[in-house]
C-alpha cells in the first residue's frame, strides 16, 4: 500500500509540476473548443487519452515498447500542434467530419505517444515491484489531469467572460470562438519552438 501512495503522489506531482508542462499544454489544447454544456464531449475524449496513455505507460514499465526518449519527446510537442490546428480550421462543430467523432481517436493516438514519455521517466525508478507502482502512478497522474482540467475550465469561463464584450450580437459563441483561436494560436506557437528545439537530428 505504501508503494501505491508512494507512486500515486508521485504521479500527481509528476502532472503538476513544470516538468509536464507539454502535457498540461495538451490538456488545454484539448478542452479550448468546449464548454461546461459539452461535459459529456469533453469526457470522450478525455477517457480515450486516458486509454492511450495508459497502455504505453504500462508496456514501456514492462518492457515490451522500446524507447526512442529523442523521438517520443520530438512527437510530443507535434501532438499539442496538430490539435491546435484542428481547434482553429473547424469553426462549427455542428458540421465537424463524422459529428466530432475522430476527436476522441486522436486523443486515444496521442495519448499513446503522452505515455512513451510517461513511461520512460517511470521505467528508471523501478527495482523490483512494477505493478502496484505503476497502478499508484497512473492513478496519480489521473487524479492530477482531472484537477489540472478543472481548473482549465475556471479560466476558460473567465476568458469568455472577458471577450464577450468584443463578440457583438453572438456573444456567447463569438467568445468562445475567439477564445479558441487565441488559445490555440499561442499553444501552437510555444508547441512549434519545442518541437524545433527536441528535432533529434
Amino acid at each position: 500500500m505504501s508503494d501505491f501512495l508512494t507512486f500515486g503522489e508521485l504521479g500527481l506531482r509528476h502532472i503538476a509540476g513544470i516538468g509536464a508542462m507539454d502535457h498540461i499544454l495538451f490538456l488545454l489544447a484539448l478542452a479550448a473548443i468546449y464548454t461546461f454544456s459539452d461535459w459529456r464531449s469533453i469526457i470522450w475524449v478525455v477517457t480515450a487519452f486516458t486509454i492511450g496513455h495508459s497502455i504505453t505507460l504500462a508496456a514501456a514499465v514492462f518492457g515490451y515498447l522500446p524507447l526512442s526518449q529523442p523521438i517520443v519527446e520530438f512527437l510530443i510537442p507535434l501532438t499539442i500542434v496538430a490539435t491546435c490546428i484542428e481547434n482553429i480550421i473547424v469553426k462549427d462543430r455542428s458540421r465537424a467530419p463524422l459529428n466530432g467523432a475522430y476527436r476522441p481517436v486522436f486523443a486515444i493516438l496521442f495519448g499513446l505517444v503522452h505515455g512513451a514519455g510517461f513511461g520512460g521517466y517511470l521505467k528508471s525508478l523501478f527495482v523490483d515491484s512494477v505493478a502496484v507502482p505503476l497502478l499508484g502512478f497512473n492513478v496519480g497522474i489521473e487524479v492530477g489531469q482531472i484537477a489540472v482540467l478543472l481548473s482549465i475550465f475556471a479560466l476558460l469561463k473567465v476568458a469568455d467572460m472577458l471577450l464577450r464584450p468584443l463578440a457583438g450580437r453572438t456573444a456567447a459563441a463569438g467568445a468562445v470562438r475567439y477564445r479558441v483561436v487565441g488559445i490555440s494560436a499561442a499553444v501552437m506557437l510555444v508547441a512549434t519552438s519545442w518541437a524545433f528545439e527536441r528535432a533529434p537530428w
